[in-house]
């Protein structure tokens, strides 16, 4: 199937020190983090239920942990230093509440773990299915430009990115602020002097964070953006292995995978550096300020101030008050960029949808196949015009050739018909309504296509067959694929019509799928027939044995054939020749032949020599 977009995404250019692409820069930056993150957690909240359970455990976990340096002060200070005695009665009566904090901390914070694995799951199957059904609606110029891998990228790694960020960081988060304002509390309790020591690390703590945050987001953007290019180069030389073989470019694809999986290096290293400095900096600055808090509590405790229990649960509290700082530092690593992969993600949600159907959509039941095009112009977003002005009338039954060269705009015709692209201007009509005022589940039921490049999907012979008309009964099935001269190869299948095939499937050739195709468009017996090329990609014999079932089925139907080969449409009713954007000529063969312009001339090029055979003219 031909397509008419700007740019073709299937050979990307790599410049050095540039990146891949011009838009997978590595220092690009997100174009709205905190709205990102503002939308992500307005999502996030519609398990607020969830959360909010989650929420009062992890303050309960740590109100626990809290509460275990204030019980060790007290357990310590049941030893008489001076008398070298121990008030046993009392250290009992300590230590069972402190191992009943450390069980009751261990079975929530489990407990925990559990809920928050449901709801982040649960956000990835939402988000998940909200992005493949938004690439349902999107137009199908969108993916003309958007290369396949990137597309699938954004549905796994990007979410899963998502995922694992939420099951691993909001209870941490909630954990960590509420550790930090407890810890805060009791140490005020137990010393203000050194609380003041203490909240010396806060200041460099911000402002390292704020640094280094600042620098490893732009990577971790270019990490998961390259990612996106590198899996839709893996995707596209899969699929197109063969031809890499056959023309000997596996050294090429390699260097271009290189090239990519470089840059990709380049930008994971920066990133990861720049986010491992901060742990490391961070216990500098913790070790710092235990030092300073050992110190200076020792000399509190040499002049009397406070005793040696009151120092010894000071220091855990200041380690509990370091750690979650810690903790919010380490999780910058996963927060940046489970930020740069929702940006990717809201990018497709935000994506234009194909337009809505009419409030007031007009029901056809029994389409004739009346086609009209009325001044229709059609241009790709921001790109020249494909059609200008091209207006033609067909009649039910009328087959139709379109032809002309590559990218002349024939399939974009049928693509304006099928709505799968929107007209820019005019109007296009099918038994006298505006297409535009027809439900598209109605108007799709209106075409039988079968496309150049042939589709199948993961299921038996019979299932691709049955695509079109998933109830069809399975005598259905095989007198369509009868129809169509699929039968015979069928047949001799080990498993005939439950043989088992799939997109990538190379058990059949070219010319049995589309065989396959074709006996899909039989079943779906729908008044308007669109073949793309439908016969070029099989043998002349075979070729003939389907332009022989096509008759029958062309019989009362409308269709329109998209054609090279000039020889498969001699006998059609009417010829549109397409070029420029317009209908340059139109006519039965033989009318185009006599007129000796634009068709004769593509004739003559496809049989060769000045003198054209008795037969062509």
């Amino acid at each position: 199937m031909e397509h008419n977009s700007p740019s073709s995404p299937s050979m990307p250019t790599f410049h050095k020190g540039g990146g891949a692409h011009g838009r997978f820069k590595p220092g690009e930056k997100p174009k709205n983090a905190k709205g990102t993150l503002l939308r992500l957690m307005r999502i996030f909240m519609g398990w607020r239920k969830q959360i909010f359970s989650a929420a009062f455990l992890t303050v309960l976990s740590a109100a626990f942990s809290l509460l275990t340096p204030w019980l060790i002060g007290r357990a310590i200070n049941t030893f008489r230093i001076g008398q070298s005695s121990v008030n046993t009665s009392l250290l009992d009566a300590i230590l069972i509440p402190l191992t009943a904090c450390y069980a009751a901390g261990w079975i929530i914070d489990t407990g925990n773990g559990v809920l928050m694995a449901r709801v982040s799951q649960s956000l990835v199957t939402r988000m998940r299915t909200q992005l493949y059904a938004k690439f349902q609606k999107i137009p199908l110029y969108f993916y003309d430009t958007h290369p396949n891998g990137d597309l699938m990228s954004r549905v796994t790694n990007d979410v899963d990115n998502i995922s694992g960020t939420i099951s691993q960081t909001t209870t941490q988060m909630i954990s960590s602020v509420f550790s930090i304002a407890g810890s805060t509390v009791m140490m005020l309790m137990l010393s203000p002097p050194l609380t003041a020591a203490a909240m010396t690390a806060i200041p460099l703590f911000l402002l390292l964070t704020k640094l280094i945050a600042g620098k490893s987001r732009n990577y971790f953007l270019g990490q998961q953006r390259e990612l996106g290019l590198l899996n839709g180069i893996v995707e596209e030389n899969i699929e197109g292995l063969k031809m890499v073989k056959a023309y000997g470019l596996q050294e090429q694809v390699t260097e271009r995978f290189e090239a990519v999986n470089a840059e990709m290096k380049e930008d994971s290293v920066r990133a990861q550096i720049w986010s491992g400095f901060l742990m490391p900096f961070m216990n500098v600055i913790n070790n710092f300020s235990y030092a300073l808090l050992a110190c200076f509590g020792g000399i509190l405790t040499v002049r009397g101030t406070v005793t040696v229990g009151v120092i010894v649960s000071f220091l855990t509290y200041s380690r509990q008050f370091g750690q979650p700082l810690n903790n919010i530092a380490g999780m910058f690593n996963s927060i940046q960029s489970a930020l740069a992969g929702a940006e990717r993600i809201f990018q497709i949600l935000d994506e234009a949808e194909e337009q809505p159907d009419a409030p007031d959509s007009a029901e056809v039941k029994k389409p004739e196949g009346r086609v009209e095009f009325r001044d229709v112009s059609f241009a790709y977003p921001g790109g020249k015009p494909v059609l200008r002005h091209v207006s033609f009338l067909v009649q039910p039954g009328e087959v139709v050739a379109l032809v002309g060269e590559t990218g002349a705009g024939k399939t974009t015709i049928v693509n304006l018909l099928t709505r799968f692209y929107e007209r820019s201007e005019g109007e296009i009509r099918v038994d006298g309504v505006d297409i535009a005022k027809i439900r598209r589940s109605d108007l799709r039921n209106f075409f039988s296509i079968v496309l150049q490049d042939t589709c199948l999907f993961t299921g038996t012979i019979a299932d691709n067959i049955r695509y079109s008309r998933p109830s069809a009964s399975e005598g259905e099935v095989v007198g369509a694929a009868k129809m169509a001269r699929a039968d015979p190869f069928i047949s001799r299948l080990p498993r005939k019509y439950e043989t088992p095939v799939s997109g990538g499937s190379v058990t059949l050739s070219q010319g049995q799928r589309q065989l396959l195709a074709i006996a899909r468009a039989v079943l779906c017996d729908a008044p308007i027939l669109i073949l793309d090329e439908a016969t070029s990609s099989v043998d002349t014999r075979t070729e003939k044995e389907i332009q022989r079932a096509m008759l029958a089925l062309m019989k009362n139907r409308t269709c329109f054939l998209i054609a090279h080969r000039l020889s498969t449409i001699r006998d059609v009713d009417r010829i549109m020749v397409i070029g420029d954007g317009k209908i340059q000529e139109c006519g039965t063969h033989r009318e185009l032949m006599n007129q000796k312009g634009r068709y004769y001339r593509m004739v003559k090029s496809q049989t060769g020599g000045d003198s054209l055979p008795q037969s062509e003219l």
